[in-house]
This record gives structure tokens, C-alpha cells and sequence, in this order.
């Protein structure tokens, strides 16, 4: 069988990256955006610089701001209502995963209006059409959204986050300024930075894994941990770096998949509203225990790529303990918490459990598990 690989058709990498916005648009004949971001973006004067560059060039725009950290089905249908009256004929999101997420959803709709319930979407929906054009402007180094076939909604009712795939979604052009992420504050810098390592690291191990896929994840990893205390601390060369650390992450996850972090962490932020980055983090390091006894030769260049000394010299358990626990400092160096004690409520666990088993990304774990294995995850979290 093939392996399929969906990349932008075009990205710009660097500071003043969004000044490209004008020549694109215009190069593609788009005449007016809806421009997607969140409330706090707009309050603080982020998304303002996107907008500069439209009324520097005489683009015109609406905004859309009803956007959530963790987007939901209203939002996204009142996205579409409000792409249907203002006469856009593209998207721009500018913000994390969040803001693109949700303009992901709006483009698909817009094109495939019988999925306009939303839920429909979930998994690998059989669209028609791709997404109206999508001009993508992260303003968080980790959810990669901009580079990804992939999409997450909440579904408010059912407490549950749905997982949706789809390679018509994709933004065709992205814009990494990591001057739009200088604004960060340490602890979304920390969170979205563990995000974007935990898609190096399940995307390295996970089944769907292959070379072509493993040289960005391995290279991912390694700009991640050299870089990622540096940009918490606002270091310009560390944003940069993580800017770009991210962004191979993605074209590396997209493409093969990942596994039950994610399928963890997505409940809990459907059910307790926690942030993506955080629960990964958490996560991470129990899951790679798990995992260890399926990852072949892999954990000694995880450790490598992590700057681990002498693992060539190492035993199969010394590397992957060294692997480990390269993650776990690099996690509590930067602030994040060790354990769920505080996010998860025990008697949630079985649905947290179940819910993660049924999870979009768990089928992608390079080692069979079960409801039952999980429940035992959460709960050694918690002990």
C-alpha cells in the first residue's frame, strides 16, 4: 500500500512572515476573508497585526471572534452562518489550534453543506469538496493546525471531543511569524511546547510510522528540547526555533497519525475544559512507560534527539528510562505539573476511560491496549 503524504501548497517561515498575506490573496484573486480568532487575541492586539496588513493592502475583511479555547458545534455553526452573510470567498484564522480548528470546520461546511450538523464530520468524513481556500497564522508554537489534515470540535452534550480528518482542510497557505507569538505567556508558551512534543514523540512511534515521517519527527524533537526553555523565558531565538520545531512536528503527525496521549487528553479537556498542551505533558511520560516494550530501537533516538549523552553505550532499558525521563525534566523545568490530582475527578474515570478508547487517535498506538488499560493510566496519575 501507498503512504500518503498532504503537506500547504505554500508556507512562510520567519519574522514579518504575515507581510505575504497581501501578495497571496491578491495573487489568488480572493476579494474578501472572514478572519477567525479569539476574543482575547483581539483584545490584546495580536490579531490586529493581521489585520494591518489587510487594510495596508485594501483587503477586505469581517472578523469572526465567537470562538472558544476548546470550539464547539455552535461555534462552528455560527462561524458558517456568519462566512454565508458576509460575502467572504476565503478564511483567515490567526490564533492556536482553536481559531484554526474552527475555521477548518466553516471551510469544509461552506463547501459540503450537508455536514453543516457538524458531528457528521467526525473521523474520516466522505467530503466532496475542499475547504474554501484557508489562510493559516498560528499564534501558539504547538498545535501545528496550520500544516494538518485534522480537526477537533466539542461536542458540548456528550462532554466528548470529536476527532476529524480530513486532507481537504488543510490551509493552503500558512503564515509562521514567530513574532506573533512573542505575546505568549510563559504558560501557554510551556503548554502548546509539550504539545508539540508529544506529536514528535507519538508521531515517531506510532503504527502508521515510516521513514519519510520519522526524519521530521526526530528532527522536530530535537529542535523542541533545545529550544522550548528558551522560548518560555522569551527568548527570540528560542520562539524561532520553536516556530519552527512545531511546524515539522505537523507535517509529520498529519500524515501517520498519533496515539492514546492524545486519546487521554482529549476527554479531559471536553470534560473539565483542560488546556490541549497541559494534559498532554502530563500524560506523556506514563504513556511512554507504557508503550516502551513496543517501540523497537526507537526510545535510543527519542533519548538522542533530546540531547542524551552516550546512548549507543546504553542497554534497551537504559535508553528508554533515559528517553523518559529527558521528558519529564524537560516538562517540570518549563511548569508543568506532574500528575492529574488536580484536573480529574476519580469517579470520571471510567468514562474518561471509555472515551478515550473510542478516540479518533487511540487505533494509531503502537501497542494494543483497552478501556481497562486506560482506566489503569488515569489512575496511576492520580496516585
Amino acid at each position: 500500500m501507498a503512504n500518503r503524504f498532504v503537506l500547504n501548497e505554500t508556507s512562510y517561515h520567519g519574522a514579518g512572515a504575515i507581510l505575504e498575506i497581501a501578495s497571496e490573496a491578491n495573487g489568488r484573486g480572493l476579494k474578501k476573508a472572514l478572519v477567525c480568532s479569539d476574543p482575547d487575541l483581539i483584545q490584546f492586539g495580536v490579531t490586529k497585526r493581521v489585520l494591518d496588513v489587510l487594510d495596508g493592502a485594501n483587503l477586505s475583511y469581517e472578523l469572526y471572534s465567537e470562538i472558544k479555547p476548546n470550539p464547539t458545534i455552535e461555534n462552528v455553526q455560527s462561524g458558517v452562518a456568519a462566512f454565508q452573510k458576509s460575502g467572504a470567498d476565503y478564511l483567515i484564522a490567526v490564533g492556536g489550534g482553536s481559531s484554526m480548528d474552527t475555521a477548518k470546520a466553516i471551510g469544509i461546511i461552506i463547501r459540503n453543506p450537508e455536514f453543516s450538523d457538524v458531528v457528521s464530520l467526525e473521523g474520516v468524513a466522505p467530503t466532496k469538496n475542499p475547504s474554501v481556500p484557508i489562510f493559516a497564522v498560528p499564534t501558539t508554537a504547538g498545535t501545528a493546525a496550520e500544516v494538518t489534515i485534522n480537526y477537533v470540535i466539542t461536542d458540548a452534550e456528550k462532554n466528548r471531543k470529536m476527532v476529524c480528518v480530513d486532507p481537504k482542510d488543510i490551509p493552503v497557505v500558512a503564515f509562521v511569524d514567530p513574532e506573533m507569538m512573542s505575546t505568549m505567556p510563559k504558560g501557554l508558551t510551556a503548554a502548546t511546547g509539550m504539545d508539540a512534543l508529544t506529536h514528535a514523540i507519538e508521531g515517531y512511534i506510532t503504527a502508521g510510522a515510516w521513514e519519510l515521517s520519522d526524519m521530521f519527527h526526530l528532527k522536530a524533537i530535537e529542535i523542541i528540547s533545545r529550544s522550548l526553555r528558551d522560548a518560555v523565558e522569551n527568548i527570540p531565538e528560542g520562539r524561532t526555533d520553536m516556530a519552527l520545531g512545531q511546524y515539522i512536528a505537523g507535517m509529520g503527525f498529519s500524515n501517520v497519525g498519533l496515539g492514546i496521549v492524545h486519546s487521554m487528553a482529549h476527554p479531559l479537556g471536553a470534560l473539565y475544559d483542560t488546556p490541549h498542551g497541559i494534559a498532554n505533558a502530563i500524560i506523556l511520560p506514563t504513556v511512554m512507560e507504557y508503550n516502551a516494550d513496543a517501540t523497537g530501537e526507537k526510545y535510543r533516538e527519542i533519548a538522542r534527539a533530546m540531547g542524551v549523552k552516550d546512548v549507543d553505550s546504553m542497554s534497551q532499558e537504559e535508553y528508554r528510562r533515559a528517553a523518559i525521563n529527558a521528558v519529564r525534566k524537560l516538562s517540570k523545568d518549563v511548569g508543568i505539573p506532574a500528575d492529574l490530582k488536580e484536573i480529574v475527578k476519580k469517579e470520571d474515570i471510567p468514562f474518561l476511560a471509555q472515551s478515550a478508547y473510542d478516540d479518533a487517535c487511540r487505533p494509531g498506538n503502537p501497542k494494543e491496549t483497552s478501556v481497562e488499560d486506560i482506566q489503569k493510566l488515569y489512575e496511576s496519575l492520580l496516585s
